[in-house]
């Protein structure tokens, strides 16, 4: 069996999460999906679990932090172009995400960041290894 990632984010209102995701483009792996959680597939081993806040909690003993003044994670993504990467941000933003940073552009990376509904942070990035400087 190949390793799955499964990135697990606490949200304020599952529907709208879900919403925000899909409208990204990615699915919602119905079987993975109740009243309590959603499964977004980010890709054939990415998924991302949106949690209520209270269902959230059964599994830390630890506070949620409040992702709108304190980092809690960076979730980076790759895509394959640079207009892809403009795209996704679009989306984003279209479905009430935040353009949060200046894009950035190394020459070789191309980096965007959003902040999705429950201001949790997403890096969006096209990298083209061949042109990484040598250091």
């Amino acid at each position: 069996m190949k390793t799955k990632i499964f990135l697990n984010l606490p949200v304020k209102d599952l529907n709208r999460a879900v919403a925000f995701y899909n409208e990204l483009g990615f699915s919602t792996n119905p079987k993975f999906t109740n009243e309590k959680g959603a499964c977004i597939v980010i890709d054939e081993n990415i998924f991302v679990m949106l949690l209520v806040e209270e269902f959230y909690k059964t599994f830390t003993q630890k506070q949620i932090c409040d992702a709108a003044t304190t980092s809690e994670v960076l979730i980076s993504i790759s895509l394959d172009s640079r207009e892809q990467v403009d795209e996704m941000i679009e989306k984003a933003i279209k479905a009430g995400g935040v353009d949060y940073i200046p894009a950035k552009d190394y020459g070789w990376m191309y980096q965007r960041t959003f902040l999705d509904m429950d201001n949790h942070h997403w890096e969006i990035f096209y990298m083209d290894e061949s042109q990484i400087p040598e250091m």
